[in-house]
C-alpha cells in the first residue's frame, strides 16, 4: 500500500516519473537548474554555508563556463546594470546629456521662419490697403523728369467717412466735396530732403490738360487763378497737371490725406510732442493751445495745423506750422517705439493706408522713402521752405519767378538747396 504502482503501461517517460527517489540525496540537487547570482563563494564553502557551489543551469553538462554561452543573469546585465559590486545595478537606462547646440539651432530657425512670415503677410497685407485712386498717366505734357524723387503731398478737407459727431467735434464743418488744405513737394535724393510747401493762394496759371473722368483735352486759356481750384476743378490729376506746367518739376508720386484719416494717424501713435510757438485761438478751426512744449492728439493737431486766421501771416504761417507737424509726426511714426511695438504699428498703419490715397505706381518702399525723409528734415538733415513769394496781387500770391526757376534746376539736378523761401 506505500510503494507507488509501476510506471503505466506504454508510458515512456521513465520508471521514476511519478514516484519518489530512493536516494539519499533530494532529486532537486542534482536534477534541478540553479542560478548564481553574485561573486562566486571561496573554495570549499557552498553558496549558502556549507551548500557546495553550482554551475549555472546545471543539466548534466553545465553551461555558461566553456561554451561561450552566458545568459547574462550571473553579472547582472540584462537590464543594463554593471553587475558586481559598486555597479549602477539599474534597471532604467542612462538619459543622454541635452544637446544644446541643437536646440539653439532648431529655436533660431523657428525665430527666423515666424519673422520672415509675418513680415511677409505684414506687407501683403499693408499693400492692400493702400487706395491707388490717381492715375499719373492721364497728366499730359509732362516736363523731363529729373534726379531724384519728387512727392506731391496734399492735405484735402474731405470729410469722407465721417459721422456729423466727427465733424462737430473736429470742426470740420460739413462742406460737399473736397479741396486742399495743403500743398507740399518732397523731393528726396542725394543731398537730404527737401520740404516746400505751396501755399494754397498761390497764382497759377491752368494749362491745357486732359479730364480725369471724361478723357476729353481742354485747351489752355491763360486762366489765373489759385492754386487750390485746380484740384477743385478736376482732381488731383489736374492739381499735379497744374504744379508741373507752373514749376517745370516733375511729380514722381501723388499722396493725399483727409481730415479724418489724419486725426486717426496722430491717435494711433499716441498723440505727437511739438513746441508750439505762441498761444492760438481759432474758433474756426477750434484750436485753443498754449505756447510750448506738449503733446497734441489727434482733433487738437487737426485744429493746429488748419489754422491760418489767428496767425499775422495767415496762409504762409499756416503752412510753416504745417511743415513743422508732418516731420514731427514722421519722426514720431518711424521711432523704434512704434515700428517695433505691434501694439502700436499695425493700428498706426491700419489708420493710415486706410486714409492715404496715392498715385497707382506708387509702393510701400515708396511711402516709407517719403517718411523717412520727412523724418529727416525733423531732425535737421534736410531744408523746409514755402516757395518763394514776390507779392501778391487780388489775394493771390505771385512766386518769385527767379528763385523758383532756381530751385528748381537745383532739385532737377540734385543739388544742395541754396535758394530761400518765404
Amino acid at each position: 500500500m506505500t510503494d507507488w504502482p509501476e510506471a503505466r503501461p506504454n508510458d515512456n517517460r521513465g520508471g521514476r516519473y511519478g514516484r519518489g527517489s530512493g536516494s539519499a540525496q533530494p532529486e532537486g540537487a542534482r536534477v534541478m537548474r540553479q542560478v548564481r547570482r553574485g561573486p562566486a563563494a571561496p573554495p570549499g564553502q557552498g553558496a549558502y554555508g556549507g551548500v557546495p557551489q553550482q554551475p549555472s543551469y546545471v543539466d548534466g553538462q553545465g553551461h555558461g563556463g566553456h561554451d561561450g554561452y552566458d545568459s547574462g543573469y550571473n553579472t547582472g546585465q540584462v537590464y543594463g546594470g554593471s553587475g558586481g559590486p559598486g555597479g549602477g545595478g539599474g534597471y532604467a537606462p542612462q538619459r543622454p546629456a541635452p544637446d544644446w547646440r541643437r536646440r539653439i539651432k532648431v529655436t533660431a530657425i523657428t525665430l527666423v521662419t515666424v519673422l520672415l512670415v509675418t513680415t511677409v503677410a505684414t506687407y501683403f497685407w499693408a499693400d492692400s490697403k493702400l487706395n491707388r485712386e490717381v492715375d499719373l498717366s492721364k497728366v499730359i505734357e509732362r516736363p523731363e523728369k529729373g534726379e531724384g524723387t519728387n512727392y506731391l503731398i496734399v492735405g484735402s478737407d474731405s470729410r469722407e467717412g465721417m459721422s456729423d459727431e466727427d465733424k462737430k467735434k473736429l470742426h470740420t464743418g460739413s462742406a460737399e466735396g473736397k479741396r486742399t488744405d495743403s500743398m507740399m513737394i518732397l523731393h528726396t535724393g542725394g543731398n537730404g530732403p527737401t520740404l516746400i510747401s505751396l501755399p494754397r493762394d498761390s497764382n497759377v496759371e491752368i494749362p491745357s490738360f486732359k479730364g480725369s473722368d471724361s478723357g476729353k483735352t481742354y485747351p489752355a486759356t491763360g486762366r489765373q487763378v489759385k492754386l487750390n481750384a485746380a484740384y477743385a476743378e478736376d482732381g488731383p490729376e489736374l492739381l499735379v497737371r497744374t504744379v508741373e506746367f507752373n514749376t517745370g518739376l516733375y511729380i514722381d508720386h501723388y499722396v493725399e490725406i483727409g481730415f479724418g484719416g489724419f486725426a486717426s494717424i496722430v491717435d494711433a501713435v499716441g498723440g505727437v510732442e511739438i513746441d508750439i510757438p505762441q498761444d492760438i485761438k481759432d474758433t474756426k478751426s477750434g484750436a485753443d493751445l498754449k505756447k510750448g512744449k506738449q503733446t497734441l492728439n489727434g482733433e487738437e493737431a487737426l485744429a493746429f495745423v488748419r489754422t491760418r486766421y489767428a496767425l499775422a501771416g495767415s496762409d504762409l504761417d499756416r503752412t510753416k506750422n504745417q511743415q513743422k507737424f508732418l516731420s514731427a509726426l514722421a519722426n514720431q511714426v518711424a521711432t523704434p517705439g512704434t515700428v517695433l511695438n505691434p501694439f502700436k504699428l499695425y493700428p498706426t498703419m491700419g489708420a493710415g493706408l486706410d486714409s492715404l490715397i496715392v498715385d497707382e505706381d506708387m509702393g510701400l518702399f515708396d511711402l516709407a522713402d517719403m517718411f523717412w525723409s520727412m523724418k529727416g528734415v525733423s531732425s535737421g538733415e534736410g531744408t523746409s521752405m514755402n516757395m518763394p513769394i514776390a507779392g501778391s496781387s487780388g489775394g493771390n500770391l505771385l512766386w518769385d519767378k527767379a528763385k523758383v526757376k532756381q530751385l528748381v534746376n537745383e532739385l532737377n539736378n540734385d543739388e544742395k538747396v541754396t535758394v530761400k523761401g518765404n
